[in-house]
């Protein structure tokens, strides 16, 4: 397999061809799915985790919000309204893409998968427009919007996920999928914490938590995302040995720490006046998060091992919110393994 060349578009119905997928790309499938006939069966636990997290901003009511938003001061409002159109612009993104990445993902169950993804990004973009319409008029949500499409800050942070979507969009190769699946990773995993922060930050003095409630529902949905992707790249890379390479496991480790420095330098701007968050410990919690991904794809921690520097956000944590992080992938850091009949999908 030339990882370069693009892949086939997939077509609705292969009669000929099994339902069981033979890979989740460049396989043989019908295209009908029989979730109790698929290659891999974990991937079902994982859907119907997802959809046990199906949520709606209208079941939170933000009249409490209302009441205390003129009470905050106006740094913490302007800090909101920044990082609420921020974290919005990241997930506009993600619909769409992963819509795109089903046309091309031959297994029927990890398309299913990809479509409750890119189902959850649009609640998630939905409830941050919500959270605006309860608090502030609508010519200041426009206005807010603009400034996150046109801050140079946001904008940095958004090319390097960008640059990896948008080549998948212009050559959807096993190649340029690989590197979506690691930015996907970067944007879900690392690039929203900040924002998460700040929100548990006025959560702990009894401020704003109806919208801390929200921003944990969309918390859990994207620590899910980016686990899935994880597996989705393990899955890939051992289905694919021509990228289980060096190189794309140094793109790999680079552009983890692209989006660790990217979230440090967005946390010094958007944090830096808010009393009682010390950037130095949002700093080691970016890369307490960056080596928590990374043993997710079975790798080498890529900084220093430490505990969550930030322990009053432990209530909103991973392990705190899903029991299911704690498993074989946060137990054991290793390399890639090939899956067998003998080892299962869980020695991936």
């Amino acid at each position: 397999m030339d990882i370069h060349i693009p892949l086939p578009r997939i077509k609705l119905l292969n009669p000929d061809f099994p339902n069981k997928s033979t890979g989740i790309i460049n396989g043989l499938s019908s295209g009908l799915l029989n979730w109790n006939d698929i290659a891999y069966p974990q991937m079902y636990d994982l859907y119907q985790t997802l959809l046990s997290n199906f949520w709606k901003a209208q079941e939170i009511n933000m009249q409490d919000d209302i009441k205390q938003w003129d009470l905050l001061s106006a740094t913490e409002q302007d800090v909101f309204l920044r990082i609420n159109t921020q974290l919005a612009s990241l997930d506009s993104l993600q619909t769409p893409t992963m819509c795109q990445v089903m046309d091309y993902v031959t297994d029927s169950s990890f398309k299913a998968i990809f479509a409750v993804i890119a189902q959850q990004e649009a609640v998630h973009n939905e409830s941050y427009s919500y959270i605006l319409s309860s608090l502030v008029p609508i010519n200041e949500q426009k206005e807010r919007f603009n400034q996150a499409k046109n801050d140079p800050i946001v904008r940095k942070r958004n090319e390097l996920i960008l640059d990896a979507y948008e080549s998948f969009r212009e050559n959807p190769s096993p190649q340029n999928l690989f590197q979506l699946g690691v930015n996907s990773i970067n944007l879900e995993g690392i690039y929203f914490y900040a924002g998460f922060a700040f929100f548990y930050h006025l959560a702990r003095q009894q401020k704003m938590l109806k919208t801390s409630t929200m921003i944990s529902y969309i918390q859990r949905d994207e620590m899910q995302h980016a686990y899935f992707m994880a597996q989705f790249l393990r899955i890939l890379l051992t289905e694919n040995p021509e990228l289980n390479t060096e190189a794309n496991i140094e793109y790999l480790y680079t552009s983890v720490g692209q989006a660790v420095q990217l979230e440090k330098e967005w946390a010094h701007v958007i944090l830096k006046d808010i009393e009682g968050i010390e950037l130095s410990e949002y700093e080691e919690y970016t890369e307490y998060l960056a080596n928590k991904r990374l043993r997710q794809l079975g790798l080498q921690n890529l900084f220093k091992e430490r505990v969550n520097p930030m322990p009053w956000i432990h209530i909103f944590s991973d392990e705190m919110m899903n029991e299911t992080k704690s498993d074989f992938f946060e137990q054991k850091s290793r390399t890639y393994a090939k899956v067998t009949q003998s080892n299962g999908f869980d020695e991936l």
